[in-house]
């Protein structure tokens, strides 16, 4: 039975005399965990500084304070910010903290490092819908609702209000992804330039 054995390096990217990849993993895990740690660690205090100016901003007395409308789109712009802040951050130093890899072409270095900010980015997002779904869950089982009468006013404006926050949400969410990307192949490529 022959066995299959990996394609060589190709020669015009490789010249005669440089070392092949190593077999090891493309991916480096204690990075990719610690850019974790710091972009959910820089969400959670980015969040709390927005809900310091969210409730700076309400006001419980009618017609004084922010609009639901305005408050809605100031929470999605900052919602944005705490992405692009904290998942470029992350992405960086899984970039920085990849061990380097040696002969290998600048575009898979380029392409490893991005993959690292990227996968920063992924755990992250993860493991924060895991502890915002928990505390949901958490947060309902604690008290029963209270009844409301609301207009049919009211509930539209709550219904666009949602739709408006869940379209920042998502938004975020990519331009999240595309920057930690980013960070990762920006911290990686300063990353190369020290032994």
């Amino acid at each position: 039975m022959a066995v299959a054995k990996y394609s060589e390096v190709d020669p015009v990217l490789y010249p005669a005399g440089a070392d092949a990849p190593s077999n090891g993993s493309a991916v480096s895990w204690s990075a990719v965990l610690g850019g974790t740690v710091v972009a959910i660690a820089l969400t959670l205090v980015l969040l709390t500084l927005g809900s310091a100016f969210g409730l700076a901003t309400i006001s419980p007395w009618p017609g004084v304070g922010a609009k639901a409308t305005s408050f809605t789109i100031g929470a999605g712009v900052w919602l944005i910010v705490t992405q692009w802040l904290s998942a470029m951050v992350g992405g960086y130093i899984a970039g920085r903290m990849r061990v380097r890899w040696h002969g290998l072409h600048t575009d898979e270095v380029f392409f490893r490092d991005t993959a690292h900010g990227f996968l920063t980015w992924s755990s992250a997002t993860v493991v924060m819908a895991v502890i915002a779904v928990i505390a949901s869950v958490l947060s309902t089982n604690a008290a029963p609702a209270a009844t409301v009468a609301a207009t049919p006013e009211m509930l539209d404006a709550a219904r666009k209000a949602a739709a408006t926050f869940a379209g920042f949400a998502g938004l975020s969410m990519v331009i999240g992804a595309f920057i930690g990307s980013v960070g990762g192949a920006v911290g990686g490529g300063l990353r190369d330039k020290h032994p």
